[in-house]
């Protein structure tokens, strides 16, 4: 058991967080963006510190991230 907490995307603006566990898994509530990933991701020091919580939609990172763009 490791002590931890948890915070938003929005939350962690601005911050490089040491070692990271994301969850950028299909949800059942919204649909999650390649923004969104992204923003998750960039958080880290680099790939050795980030730790996937479940798989992603293949399609995650190759679909275009909106349709209004």
């Amino acid at each position: 058991l490791s002590p931890a907490y948890a915070f938003t995307d929005f939350k962690s603006q601005g911050q490089t967080i040491n070692h990271i566990l994301v969850n950028i898994g299909k949800t059942s509530s919204f649909a999650l963006s390649p923004f969104n990933a992204y923003v998750a991701l960039s958080h880290s020091h680099g790939r050795d510190t980030i730790r996937l919580l479940q798989d992603f939609e293949d399609d995650l990172f190759t679909r275009h991230p909106s349709e209004s763009l």
